[in-house]
């Protein structure tokens, strides 16, 4: 059996014993041209991750392996790597990896670009009709071929009895053995970051 990680709901903390954990983060990055009030939000939620985390981390334990969506890279490279790509999220990686965590390479860099090309090419905005299905095969064949090699990197890196940390885009369909504690944080301003990106889809 495995566990679908987009559908993870918020069980107690207390329901949970030994075995390994994974808090999931979903990152949240910012538009070309933020507005102020969006800004606000999105600050107000990365302070609201830390909060959660730390409380979890005090119930629990503190995390041990951290996984950072888009970094091949592990230790002090991915470290900057994370830096250049969130700023935010790497305040949250930063403090933790300060408290003696590890940062784990997560995407295999060949697989990862297959991906992203193939999403490039879909974005452009294809005429013929031939050509978007196969294209778009190639896409949802890179898409599965990366969700399964990500959950294979944490299954292989997670030993038994710690705690890792995700930090990753939601809606990726992940699948995780059923070995692995899935943790989701979800603090109140993302339901008001979800609300304002809806709001500004349906005025454009």
């Amino acid at each position: 059996m495995s566990q679908d990680l987009g559908k993870i709901e918020k069980p107690a903390v207390e329901g949970f014993g030994a075995g390994r954990k994974l808090y999931f983060v979903p990152l949240v990055f910012y538009p070309q041209e933020p507005e102020s009030g969006f800004l606000e939000i999105v600050n107000r939620y990365w302070e609201q991750v830390e909060a959660h985390l730390s409380n979890l981390e005090g119930k629990l334990d503190s995390v041990k392996r951290i996984y950072h969506e888009l970094v091949p890279l592990g230790g002090e490279d991915g470290a900057k790597v994370i830096e250049e790509l969130n700023k935010d999220s790497y305040r949250i990686v930063k403090g933790r990896l300060d408290r003696g965590a590890e940062l784990q390479p997560l995407e295999d860099e060949e697989i990862l670009t297959e991906f992203m090309d193939w999403g490039r090419c879909l974005a452009v905005g294809l005429q013929n009709e031939k050509v978007f299905t196969m294209v778009f095969e190639f896409y949802v064949e890179a898409q599965k071929q990366r969700n399964d090699q990500l959950a294979k990197s944490i299954d292989e890196t997670l030993a038994d009895g710690e705690i890792g940390m995700l930090l990753m885009r939601e809606g990726h369909q992940i699948q995780f053995p059923s070995g692995i504690q899935v943790f989701y944080v979800a603090p109140p301003s993302l339901d008001e970051i979800k609300r304002w990106v809806r709001a500004r889809e349906q005025k454009q």
